[in-house]
């Protein structure tokens, strides 16, 4: 019994050591990478922001927006957008701009943009491939909007990817 309790024990101490090994190196990783305007430049392949992490500033009408990016193929993403509303409003809408890093500036600069908007539903959504240039970080940045037209202002929010690198 005291042998099973030891092992027992020993076991717990290893699977801890390990999994809090891994918290603190994903910590470092982090801290390693360059923030820019809220965005990490990252290596990944893909990357997606959301409104939802503040619950706070989703408004009347507004209930959550989405953007996203990802690697298509040599010297190509796919940007995506989208905004979802509580419910059936008179005005939805979600503009995406792909953003460029700009290393000498140390700040994004704007390679493309496009708005979707529809009326009378509670979702509209967005994506295209683009060509880029390579060996740049991008980013997508969107603009959501919901609201009916009695009200003098939409509700709006916006969101944003980190960077990923295109080689």
């Amino acid at each position: 019994m005291k042998k099973r309790l030891i092992s027992v024990i020993g076991m717990l101490a290893v699977v801890s050591t390990m999994l809090f090994g891994q918290v603190l190196n994903a910590a470092a990783e982090e801290s390693d990478m360059k923030l820019v305007d809220g965005s990490y430049l990252t290596m990944e392949d893909s990357s997606e922001g959301s409104t939802a992490s503040n619950p706070m500033l989703r408004g009347e009408h507004l209930m959550d927006g989405n953007s996203g990016i990802s690697k298509a193929g040599t010297g190509r993403i796919y940007a995506y957008g989208a905004t979802t509303a509580n419910h059936q409003v008179d005005f939805i809408a979600v503009i995406v701009y792909v953003e460029q890093y700009n290393e000498e500036k140390d700040a994004w600069g704007q390679v493309a943009t496009w708005t979707v908007e529809d009326q009378n539903t509670y979702y509209v959504s967005t994506g295209k491939t683009i060509l880029v240039d390579r060996g740049y970080y991008y980013r997508v940045h969107c603009d959501h909007f919901a609201g009916n037209k009695s009200q003098p202002m939409y509700d709006q929010n916006f969101s944003f990817t980190n960077g990923i690198f295109i080689p």
